[in-house]
């Protein structure tokens, strides 16, 4: 991984799940829509002054979105944030920075 590039794309896990998770309202209220289905395929990681998240999220039929979520350093103590995100992916869509 390159320093500031994003690392290679891994299967989600646990801990990718529970950030989408996190982030999930902010994604319902800036879409103005709820999401039954939300599970968390594969991922991204930046490390910038905090780490940035890019998450294939699966919401049902075929449908997927693209988030870029950032997580500040500890000390700063803020929630994680909806960065950006993108939706109408499908599932062959390549996860990339945006």
């Amino acid at each position: 991984m390159m320093c500031g590039g994003p690392s290679a794309t891994q299967p989600a896990t646990a801990e990718t799940q529970h950030i989408a998770d996190q982030v999930k309202s902010q994604l319902e209220e800036k879409e103005n829509r709820k999401y039954n289905e939300f599970k968390a395929v594969s991922f991204k990681s930046q490390v910038v002054a905090g780490t940035n998240y890019f998450i294939k999220v699966h919401v049902g039929d075929g449908s997927f979105v693209h988030l870029r979520v950032f997580k500040s350093l500890p000390h700063e103590n803020r929630p994680l944030a909806l960065s950006d995100y993108q939706v109408n992916k499908a599932e062959h869509d390549e996860l990339t920075y945006f």
